[in-house]
């Protein structure tokens, strides 16, 4: 049976420990927070960065934009503790992800591979795209396309990453690292109801825009949490919204790559079907396999699982939280003579589906949570 927590993260587990409860119950100011969290991070990354991460889960992705740094270099180090911070994170809130990464990992006998890693952001006051993409920007990933979904008021940005070789063949977070998908919600389309609320909650954060990587890394907010009714109130006009405000920075999700495992389950349909044989619930939205117009992505997902979270009134209510989702990435045209044994990831479909992403967002809509299994 795989293992998910590695050993940084179990070392570290009890110095998170105080933070975590704050991710679901966020009840310290942000100057309060802001203030512990310096003084955790740097103790923590400075013991990271030092023990050698041991995750048997991999990440793999195509890099295009030739840039390298030194696998044993100190700011590489650094870069992938801090990205199993955040996978420990998400994690520790999604148990369905937890159970799912542990039984694939022990049926398919092979590392498994992120494809890209995805996060949820305001787009107002400095908390959009930007005060997530520039950590990575500064490790070595590149801008590539803008999505746009304007019935959701949505925009994204997807980052490949640097060409960095894996640490002795290493695995998990050592491994090849992943695509980076960030989308923002475009408050100012919004009502002026939510604009305000948005606004008001951003404002309360102070420079936590400057910290997203840190609070995502940490799994607390920049903000103090919101009163149920504006959650409610945002709810009613944007799920996105709503989710924003009170899972904050954390990964929105992990996706599986499932052409790279070695079993049967590498055809995403088997996956899929695997998956829900073992009692999973899989996002209906548009079909539960959701196929790009060129037929060569193809994307599922979990529906999100739920998270208690006691608001600023007093008022306890399970708020969606974060789901796990799964790709399969064709070989291209021009390359599908390939033998098998030299296909790489280079050679399959690269980038994201405006198409597919659209329904994949609807993993922690109410109407999927709610939805009964046949």
């Amino acid at each position: 049976m795989m293992t998910i927590r590695s050993q940084s993260s179990v070392s570290s587990s009890k110095i998170f420990s105080s933070l975590r409860s704050s991710s679901i119950n966020p009840s310290s100011s942000s100057s309060r927070t802001s203030v512990f969290v310096k003084t955790v991070f740097t103790s923590t990354m400075n013991h990271s960065v030092k023990t050698a991460l041991k995750v048997p889960i991999v990440s793999a992705s195509q890099s295009t934009n030739g840039s390298h740094f030194s696998s044993s270099s100190g700011g590489d180090s650094f870069f992938r503790s801090v990205l199993s911070s955040m996978e420990q994170v998400y994690l520790n809130r999604n148990p369905t992800a937890k159970a799912i990464l542990e039984l694939v990992g022990s049926t398919d006998a092979n590392q498994i591979c992120y494809d890209h890693i995805a996060y949820r952001t305001f787009g107002v006051n400095g908390y959009g795209i930007d005060s997530i993409s520039k950590f990575f920007l500064d490790f070595g990933y590149t801008q590539r396309e803008e999505l746009r979904f304007p019935k959701k008021k949505l925009k994204a940005l997807w980052f490949s990453p640097p060409n960095v070789s894996s640490i002795n063949g290493g695995s998990g977070v050592h491994g090849p690292l992943p695509r980076i998908f960030i989308s923002e919600l475009l408050v100012d389309q919004m009502s002026l109801q939510a604009q305000e609320i948005i606004r008001k909650y951003t404002g309360l954060s102070g420079a936590g825009h400057k910290h997203t990587v840190l609070s995502s890394a940490l799994g607390c907010l920049t903000w103090p949490k919101p009163s149920h009714d504006e959650f409610q109130q945002l709810a009613s006009e944007s799920e996105y919204a709503a989710w924003t405000l009170v899972n904050g920075y954390m990964v929105n999700h992990v996706t599986i790559s499932t052409h790279r495992l070695k079993s049967r389950l590498k055809n995403i349909k088997n996956f899929n079907e695997f998956i829900e044989d073992k009692g999973f619930k899989l996002n209906s939205e548009g079909g539960v396999l959701k196929v790009s117009p060129d037929a060569l992505l193809l994307q599922s997902s979990t529906v999100a699982d739920s998270i208690p979270f006691e608001f600023s009134d007093g008022i306890k209510e399970s708020v969606p939280c974060s789901y796990i989702e799964f790709a399969e990435r064709i070989v291209l045209p021009e390359y599908k003579d390939l033998p098998e044994d030299k296909v790489q990831e280079v050679h399959r479909r690269d980038g994201f589906e405006v198409g597919n992403a659209d329904k994949i967002f609807e993993s922690t809509s109410m109407d999927q949570l709610n939805r009964r299994v046949a």
